[in-house]
C-alpha cells in the first residue's frame, strides 16, 4: 500500500461525452500543476480514439504518467498494441502504462467481434511482455488468434507496465498473476475494495510475485459541493443508475447488494421511461426521481459533500489498501479545492 500522497491520486481525462478532445490539453496542464500523478484516458469510439489521445497526452506532459484505462485487446492487431506501447513508453521516457480490458458487450458484438474471456487477457500479457523483450514469435495458434509471426525489434529489452480495469473474482486473480496495475470499478463498497485488493495480491504470490508489486488504484467518484446541483446529480446518481442500467447484475452481485432491490430499481416507472442511459438523458428532476429508487447505502460509495468531507474519504480509501485513488467524474478544475486539501492533510501529517 502507498502512502496517501498527491502524487497517488489520478483522474480521468476528457470524461464522459466531449465535443473536442483539444479539451484534454488543459485538463492535463492543470493536474500535472496540481500534483496529480495519473493521468488515465478511456476510449469512446468518436472523437476519444485512445491511440492518438495517448500520444498527444504524452506530448504536451513531462511529469504525469499516461494510463489507457482501458482500451480493447482484439480491436488492434497485437503487434500494433505492442507498438503502440513501446512508442508511448519512449515518447514519455517511461511513464506510459498500457491498460487493457474487456470492452462493453454491445459495442464490441456491434463491431462483429468475439467477447474477450479471461484467458485471453491473460495471454494478451504474456505477448506483449514477449514483444517488447525482443522476441519473434513464430506460427502463433493461442487463445488471441493465429498469427504468422508476431514481432516489433530483436534489440528490444523494455519494462512496460501494463494494467487492467478488473470487476469479477476470476478477473481480479488474473490480473494478480499476469498485470503490474489493476483498475478497480467506480462504487465499489469499503468491504468490495477490501476484498477485491486481497484477491489481487494473494494471486500474485501464489504466482511467486512479490504480491507489493501490482498496484491497486480505486477508481472513486469524486464529486465536492462546489459545482451545481444538476451537474452533482449527473456525476452521482446519474451515472450509478447508468451502471445499473448496463451491467447492473454485475456491479450488484461484485458488492454483495441485495438483487431484489436492483430489481425494484428496473421496473420502477422513472427507469421505465428512460429513453437511453441516464448520465446521458437525465434532468434534475429524473435524477431526482432515481435517487428515491436507489438504496442509498450504494450512493454512498462515492466521495461527496465539502471538499474537506471529498478529502477525508479520499483518504480513506488509501487505509482500505489500494496504492492509489483515481477521482473519477471530475475534471482537474473540479478536483482543485479536493487535491488542495488532501495535500494540506498529508503535509501536516
Amino acid at each position: 500500500m502507498s502512502e496517501p500522497r498527491v502524487d497517488r491520486l489520478g483522474f480521468y481525462t476528457l470524461g464522459g461525452h466531449v465535443e473536442s478532445p483539444r479539451t484534454m490539453l488543459d485538463e492535463l496542464a492543470e493536474a500535472e500543476a496540481m500534483g496529480i500523478g495519473q493521468a488515465f484516458i478511456s476510449e469512446r469510439l468518436n472523437v476519444k480514439e485512445a491511440c492518438a489521445l495517448s500520444g498527444a497526452a504524452g506530448a504536451v506532459t513531462s511529469t504525469i504518467g499516461v494510463t489507457t484505462a482501458a482500451t480493447n485487446i482484439n480491436t488492434r492487431h497485437p503487434s500494433i498494441t505492442a507498438a503502440f506501447g513501446s512508442t508511448m513508453h519512449r515518447l514519455t521516457g517511461g511513464r506510459f502504462t498500457l491498460g487493457v480490458g474487456r470492452g462493453l458487450v454491445p459495442q464490441i458484438a456491434a463491431m462483429g467481434l468475439k467477447q474477450t474471456t479471461t484467458g485471453q487477457l491473460e495471454e494478451f500479457a504474456h505477448v506483449m511482455r514477449r514483444l517488447w523483450r525482443g522476441e519473434k514469435i513464430l506460427d502463433y495458434d493461442g487463445p488471441l488468434g493465429k498469427y504468422p509471426a508476431l514481432s516489433l525489434d530483436p534489440t528490444f529489452d523494455e519494462d512496460i507496465p501494463l494494467a487492467t480495469t478488473a470487476f469479477g473474482d476470476r478477473t481480479l486473480a488474473m490480473a494478480g498473476r499476469a498485470y503490474d496495475v489493476v483498475v478497480l470499478h467506480t462504487f465499489f463498497s469499503d468491504e468490495t475494495v477490501v476484498r477485491s485488493v486481497k484477491a489481487v495480491r494473494d494471486a500474485a504470490e501464489h504466482a511467486g510475485r512479490d504480491p507489493n508489486s501490482v498496484q491497486v488504484w480505486s477508481c472513486y467518484a469524486t464529486v465536492s459541493d462546489e459545482i451545481d446541483e444538476q451537474t452533482m446529480l449527473k456525476k452521482t446518481v446519474g451515472r450509478i443508475a447508468t451502471y445499473l442500467q448496463v451491467y447492473g447484475d454485475l456491479l450488484v452481485s461484485t458488492n454483495r447488494w441485495d438483487s431484489a432491490k436492483l430489481e425494484e430499481f428496473r421496473r420502477s416507472a422513472v427507469v421505465r421511461n428512460l429513453p437511453g442511459w441516464a448520465d446521458a438523458v437525465g434532468d434534475t428532476d429524473t435524477f431526482s426521481e432515481l435517487a428515491k429508487v436507489i438504496p442509498a447505502e450504494w450512493l454512498d460509495c462515492a466521495a461527496t459533500g465539502s471538499p474537506q468531507r471529498c478529502a477525508d474519504l479520499v483518504r480513506h480509501q488509501f487505509d482500505l489498501g489500494v496504492d492509489g485513488v483515481i477521482l473519477h467524474g471530475a475534471t482537474p478544475s473540479e478536483l482543485r479545492s479536493t487535491v488542495s486539501v488532501f495535500s494540506n492533510a498529508a503535509v501536516s501529517a
